[in-house]
């Protein structure tokens, strides 16, 4: 399964014409950090690479420090990329703060729900069993990484499912079926209405808004 987390990486790594060894590009400025953000939140596919290559070095950076004696440190890396283009995705510019901080907080959390899922994919493994060490030479082990509360990758996998279904209800759906769809689930801060009153205010049957409301999330489902 990880395996593929490399062949990722990799594939970044050609496309961005970088490698981890040691050619990575300066962090940009915090003025040219906004406006590549802000453009890429226009779309900028770009402004969105560049924002990557820019930051891998701190992925790479935070494997070293924390993982420097784990056997697949690759594997981590490319798990960290994942990390990183979530953050990416995901980063309000807006809030006045800089995006190392909150960067390397979600590829720590997507190193950390790798580790989380290895302990599911190996039952014979002890919870006890240590799995690095940090600088101090305290054992961390697999009890410590599960007991950790932090939600944040989940939120932000929610936060991306919901503006790429948000996308697609604007882009896919025909008008009558985004104007029920946004009624019926209160997409437009409203409260979500039942299909009687739906029905009630287009003045057609229930029946037919059901229709067009299985027909519209059957739509969505295809896309995603």
């Amino acid at each position: 399964m990880f395996s593929l987390f490399s062949v990722f990486c990799d594939f970044l790594c050609v496309l961005l014409g970088v490698s981890f060894g040691s050619n990575f590009p300066p962090p940009l400025s915090a003025k040219e950090e906004k406006e590549h953000f802000l453009r890429a939140r226009k779309g900028d596919d770009r402004s969105r690479g560049i924002l990557i290559e820019h930051n891998l070095r701190l992925v790479v950076h935070l494997v070293r420090k924390y993982y420097a004696g784990y056997q697949s440190s690759d594997d981590l890396v490319s798990i960290g990329c994942i990390g990183l283009i979530k953050a990416i995705d995901s980063f309000d510019v807006t809030a006045g703060s800089r995006f190392a901080t909150y960067g390397a907080k979600c590829i720590q959390n997507e190193i950390l729900m790798y580790f989380r899922a290895r302990k599911k994919l190996s039952q014979e493994v002890s919870i006890n069993e240590t799995i690095d060490i940090d600088n101090n030479g305290n054992p961390l082990t697999y009890i410590d990484i599960i007991c950790c509360d932090d939600t944040i990758a989940d939120d932000l996998d929610i936060k991306i499912k919901t503006g790429k279904a948000l996308k697609y209800i604007g882009r896919d759906l025909s008008d009558r079926e985004r104007e029920i769809i946004v009624m019926r689930y209160g997409l437009n801060g409203a409260a979500p209405l039942p299909q009687r009153e739906v029905a009630e205010h287009l003045g057609i049957s229930r029946s037919y808004v059901s229709r067009i409301e299985k027909s519209a999330l059957e739509k969505l489902r295809n896309i995603f």
